[in-house]
């Protein structure tokens, strides 16, 4: 995090903090709901799904420095739950208004958040 210290940003993020970087793989899974289509018995066509995944996900982050490549996060720090955020927004402006449900992202087995948008109460 920028603002942060370099004792904060080691304490706050551990072996994680690294000014040469670190990687990741990985996983995401992404839930849609809706009316299912009579005709093709599918919510959303898996076809479609796929291209949106491509170019919400896989375009702007595959093999890149979060930091580094992808300008949005330049001024947010490189969290999975901020991951997950900009898998959403990136998404949501592609889908079918309304049936983006969930974006789910591994970082590890143990590592995982689940975003579902701004809820509010």
């Amino acid at each position: 995090s920028k603002s942060l210290s370099d004792e904060e940003n080691l304490k706050l993020f551990g072996k994680c903090n690294s000014p040469n970087g670190h990687g990741h793989n990985y996983k995401v899974i992404v839930t849609v709901r809706g009316e299912i289509d009579p005709v093709s018995g599918m919510v959303i066509n898996l076809t479609d799904l796929k291209e949106y995944m491509q170019e919400a996900i896989m375009g702007p982050l595959d093999h890149k420095n979060l930091d580094k490549d992808v300008p949005y996060f330049a001024e947010v720090v490189s969290t999975t739950e901020n991951v997950a955020v900009f898998i959403w927004e990136n998404l949501k402006k592609l889908l079918p208004m309304g049936t983006l449900y969930k974006v789910k992202v591994y970082e590890t087995d143990q590592n995982i958040v689940v975003y579902k948008g701004e809820e509010t109460i």
